[in-house]
């Protein structure tokens, strides 16, 4: 099973958060989409716009920890580590996607194909599709 067959039964939607929003901003846009991470992009002049990052609930939890009420008002940025952004693409197996998630300690994944930002796939993704897999009946979104 590929990345792109799971993403062909997913709503292709894709929140993202630019890099100077603060934690405010991320939260509330993370509980309008009742979702659980948001893809953080920075405009780099030769690149255009970039995804550098993925910005989660963990994320929101250690910036209270760490800044208590101000926490809302830090910026995205001082949280997000751009070293390195872990991703996938559409062709990868949900094996090895299952790999770098376990590897890197992660729960979602952008899908980036041809340098172009097309879907984020969560642990749930696959697990939901495993089970529709096995079982022969798709599971119900939560």
């Amino acid at each position: 099973m590929l990345v792109g067959d799971i993403l062909r039964k997913k709503t292709p939607r894709v929140v993202t958060v630019r890099m100077n929003e603060t934690v405010g901003i991320a939260a509330k846009l993370m509980r309008a989409n009742n979702i659980s991470a948001l893809v953080v992009k920075d405009v780099v002049r030769s690149e255009g716009n970039t995804a550098v990052g993925m910005f989660t609930e963990r994320d929101v939890v250690r910036a209270v920890a760490e800044h208590g009420a101000n926490a809302v008002n830090v910026k995205v940025s001082q949280l997000v580590s751009v070293q390195q952004l872990v991703s996938c693409t559409s062709s990868d197996p949900i094996e090895h996607v299952r790999h770098l998630m376990n590897r890197h300690h992660i729960r979602h994944l952008p899908v980036i194909d041809d340098y172009s930002l097309i879907s984020v796939i969560s642990m749930r993704d696959i697990a939901a599709a495993v089970d529709e897999a096995l079982n022969g009946t798709p599971q119900a979104a939560a």
